[in-house]
């Protein structure tokens, strides 16, 4: 968390699609990029912020960060055979919730099959801390230098861009490690953890003054769902609540409120921006900036931009004529299965997001909502998918949780029946807790993959209820810590205030 900026923008960056096959991007050092032969024109404004997506692009997306911290962790998931040798062992531990024996084997420095996945990379958080301090800066030059090239109006979009960018750190940085060091200013002094509470509701704060900066949708569909719009900070906010709603010790109420308030905005008031597409569409809705996206994270081979091979949770769910190896790596329970889709009901996801058998348990399973190009050279590519971060899917059913914790029932099965009635599957008709319990069940059904599960099951606290997971954290484990990650030591450095997560250490 020193104040050096140094890093390269990537050339596979979400924003360098803004270019079409153009030169979007210059490649340029950020510390040279801080004085006065900056910051004098809007290309460089958007080259800067384009930086800001880089980097987050390079925290989740060259390493195994969403499968492993939303995916398969706590997750009723199971080794096949083609995942059967001791290089696949962090299957079953994280799906025991074992991330120090992850660790303890995943030293990138030694020549092993654990190196590969990059385990501890989820364990630093300088380029999260990367993408708040850029965002500062945007800030402050926004804030503080004379740009007459950019109008009133684009200054405050910018500066709407920075905060949702910086606040979307923090909110992974708090689901990830729990307390954070809360900086929003360039000042770099070092500070010790803040309560994870108080960041989100800084965060919260900061997002309802400015997401109405931000345009519902863009004119220019390459950056779509690319860069930062008005409904990517409604969701991101909604998100924020929902969690500050599962931890805060006070009532809890408000926090629902909040979200439905904020759910209703971006379903009725977004002026035809986004809407659900038929599952017909499933290959384009998971290419990428459709009017389902709000925000995600983009690949294309034609410009030599691939996730890493574990960054993606099509690499563990499909085999050939989908990949190369003739078995999927991973499949669920039959139970959980069941649970989410019972064999006896109509659910079009089944159709389009399944193979043939999703119930089966000898490798022939697969999960298809991320399957849109093949690569016949060998397996070391995936589908030419976008990572999706939020889809519209995601806060409609969050407005349905919020409202059915403020017991509006017939408003929370009004909303979660959109998706149920796109899905062509019958409606919710429950009430109460029953009514709760069939939301967490379409969240799961609906967002299978997406780097939701994990976090759903510890914002709810159905992490320590076996009824939901086959790893369930007693609450002692919980209550200390168990659902984090460790925090890499290097965040000691120079900075006397810090502690690390005590829980795995």
């Amino acid at each position: 968390m020193k104040r050096t900026f140094i890093y390269t923008f990537l050339l596979g960056a979400s924003l360098s699609l803004l270019s079409c096959g153009k030169d979007f991007l210059n490649i340029t050092q950020i510390d040279k990029l801080t004085g006065n032969n900056y910051w004098t024109s809007k290309g460089d404004v958007e080259q800067y912020m384009g930086g800001i997506y880089s980097t987050f692009r390079e925290a989740t997306m060259t390493n195994i960060f969403f499968p492993a911290s939303g995916d398969l962790r706590c997750a009723p998931t199971n080794r096949t055979s083609a995942t059967s040798g001791a290089g696949r062992d962090y299957i079953s531990l994280l799906r025991q919730n074992n991330l120090n024996s992850i660790l303890t084997r995943s030293d990138e420095n030694q020549d092993n099959n654990f190196s590969y996945f990059r385990f501890p990379r989820i364990t630093q958080w300088n380029n999260f801390y990367k993408m708040v301090q850029n965002a500062n800066i945007v800030c402050y030059q926004i804030d503080n230098k004379d740009m007459p090239f950019l109008s009133e109006e684009q200054k405050k979009a910018y500066k709407a861009e920075a905060i949702f960018l910086r606040s979307l750190a923090y909110f992974f940085m708090v689901r990830l490690y729990g307390d954070v060091p809360y900086y929003t200013d360039v000042n770099t002094d070092p500070l010790p953890r803040t309560n994870m509470v108080t960041v989100l509701k800084n965060v919260s704060a900061d997002l309802d003054a400015s997401y109405k900066d931000l345009p519902w949708t863009y004119d220019d569909p390459s950056v779509v769902a690319v860069k930062a719009m008005r409904g990517s900070a409604l969701a991101l906010n909604m998100h924020v609540n929902m969690w500050i709603a599962g931890f805060a010790n006070e009532d809890k109420a408000p926090y629902y409120e909040k979200v439905a308030s904020m759910g209703r905005e971006l379903m009725e008031e977004n002026g035809g921006a986004y809407t659900l597409l038929s599952l017909t569409r499933t290959k384009d809705i998971f290419k990428g900036r459709t009017k389902e996206g709000l925000f995600e994270i983009v690949q294309n081979f034609n410009y030599g931009e691939s996730f890493h091979l574990s960054a993606s949770y099509s690499d563990y769910v499909l085999h050939a004529p989908n990949k190369v190896t003739t078995k999927s790596y991973i499949y669920y329970d039959p139970k959980f299965m069941e649970k989410m889709y019972p064999p006896a009901e109509q659910d079009l996801r089944k159709t389009y997001w399944f193979d043939d058998d999703i119930y089966a348990t000898n490798g022939d399973f697969q999960c298809l909502k991320f399957a849109n190009v093949f690569m016949e050279e060998g397996e070391d590519n995936n589908p030419d998918d976008n990572q999706m971060i939020f889809r519209y899917s995601d806060p409609i059913l969050l407005r349905a949780e919020a409202l059915a914790e403020l017991n509006r029932d017939e408003e929370a099965r009004t909303v979660v029946n959109v998706i149920r009635k796109r899905a062509e599957a019958a409606d919710i008709m429950e009430s109460g807790d029953d009514l709760k319990d069939a939301i967490w069940w379409e969240r799961v059904r609906e967002l299978l993959g997406e780097g939701n599960f994990y976090y759903d099951l510890v914002r709810t606290k159905k992490v320590i209820n076996s009824e939901y997971t086959p790893a369930p954290m007693s609450v002692g484990a919980f209550n200390g810590g168990g659902w984090t990650w460790p925090i890499d030591k290097s965040a000691l450095l120079n900075n006397p205030y810090m502690r690390l997560n005590n829980y795995w250490n």
